[in-house]
């Protein structure tokens, strides 16, 4: 079997629909959640091949996702520290919105670190590098099987071998085409522009996504 990818918060909206998409795809998908029964729930639903409590979920991925609310980032990273390990990648999907402390969801936090995917750089083990992506993947489209995806991703981070492999994942959900957007510290923008989004898609109806033109047809040459 080739190598899981754990979805961590992957009872969640967006973790749910990546591991429905994921599983689909062929990948080997490992959900973890704060509460082992309700990942096993879960796993069991989308097709994923196990369901874990969040520590066990990250032990055997070398790619772990991480799909929780920003308010709960924090505590999440805490508790991985004693089992994230050198040479994994973390994939940050965080968005810092003003929801997360009763505003609203199309307005932002301010970041000490500049942006909830620097945050998540501070705060993991050394040896493990962060990757941000998937920030504006609306997550009703992702759980639904018959919704087509024909989106771009800004994918951020400070390694290029590291964009790539998360690159590859990401390729692997029909109708997603992963873009290389910079360093790390572009993850800023990145994550603002899902604020933007909400307000695009509450002020249409829609479930409007992301994409960059004029690109050329290799994205990610060797």
């Amino acid at each position: 079997m080739a190598d899981p990818v754990a979805i961590i918060g992957g009872t969640g909206a967006v973790g749910y629909g990546l591991a429905l998409r994921w599983s689909r795809a062929g990948v080997p998908v490992i959900i973890g959640s704060r509460d082992a029964v309700r990942a096993r729930e879960a796993a069991q639903r989308t097709g994923a091949v196990e369901g874990r409590e969040n520590a066990d979920a990250a032990r055997d991925a070398p790619i772990v996702v991480l799909t929780v609310p920003f308010r709960s980032q924090s505590e999440t990273l805490t508790n991985l520290k004693g089992t994230l390990r050198e040479g994994q990648i973390l994939v940050d999907c965080t968005v810092p919105l003003a929801a997360a402390v009763s505003g609203r969801a199309t307005r932002m936090l301010g970041v000490w670190q500049g942006s909830a995917a620097q945050q998540a750089a501070e705060m993991v083990p050394d040896g493990v590098r962060v990757v941000a992506a998937l920030h504006t993947i609306g997550a009703p489209t992702l759980a639904d099987l018959d919704a087509p995806l024909d989106e771009d991703v800004l994918v951020c981070g400070d390694r290029k071998a590291d964009k790539r492999s998360v690159a590859q994942l990401i390729a692997r959900i029909e109708g997603l085409r992963p873009v290389d957007a910079g360093r790390l510290e572009q993850a800023r923008i990145a994550e603002s522009i899902t604020a933007m989004l909400i307000g695009i898609n509450a002020r249409y109806k829609t479930h409007a996504g992301v994409r960059i033109t004029g690109l050329p047809a290799e994205l990610w040459p060797e």
